[in-house]
């Protein structure tokens, strides 16, 4: 039996513009495992959040939440290998804090949401194996105008940059699994062929350590 079909969850993180539905996309294939992916196409506030994130932040962290929590349900139900784009914690260590640091969620609702995050969370078991890709400010900003999405085009340099910043601190300090760090900026595994090589060997290795 494959090794990796002993696994049940695997979860790529990253800011937004890192690669993350690309490369899942691709190890879902190589694997042959099922991608669950982050939901911004039936996402009904995500184009009003990026229009007014003060009034709708609340909204989409919620939305967010419950999709992902529900996504890691169905994995532990299920018997097969899912790899997941973006987990359910970038949401509270990252996104929901920043958009509070920045007068954009009201104290009352991210304490409300981040206490909905801890119940929610102490019900699930960390992925398997989580692949964090690692980005500068200048390969995000080229991946998010390649793609050419109009709901990013009001999202500002600032922004990005505290968004990298809580990554980096969170990635610093993840102790709940195992964890596989690829720095994008040196491997462009979507365009060259022996830089995805390159991961998908790291990946295997990494699956294979886990047994």
């Amino acid at each position: 039996m494959d090794i990796s079909n002993k696994i049940k969850h695997v979860a790529v993180a990253g800011n937004i513009g890192a690669g993350k539905t690309t490369l899942a996309s691709i190890l879902a294939k190589h694997f042959n495992w099922e991608v669950h992916f982050e939901d911004a196409v039936n996402n009904p506030y995500l184009s009003d959040f990026y229009n007014d994130m003060h009034r709708w932040s609340f909204n989409l962290q919620v939305y967010f939440l419950n999709s992902r929590y529900t996504q890691i349900l169905d994995i532990q139900k299920g018997n097969k290998t899912i790899i997941q784009d973006r987990t359910i914690y970038e949401d509270a260590y990252i996104f929901a804090p920043n958009l509070h640091e920045m007068g954009l969620m009201s104290k009352r609702d991210f304490e409300n949401y981040f206490s909905l995050f801890e119940t929610m969370s102490s019900q699930v078991k960390p992925p398997d194996l989580l692949i964090y890709l690692k980005a500068s400010i200048p390969t995000l900003v080229s991946h998010i105008q390649s793609r050419g999405r109009e709901y990013e085009g009001n999202m500002s340099l600032d922004y990005l940059k505290r968004l990298n910043e809580k990554y980096e601190n969170w990635i610093d300090n993840y102790t709940i699994g195992n964890l596989l760090l690829i720095n994008v900026d040196k491997l462009d595994f979507k365009n060259n062929q022996d830089d995805l090589s390159e991961i998908v060997q790291r990946v295997s290795s990494q699956i294979h350590g886990l047994f």
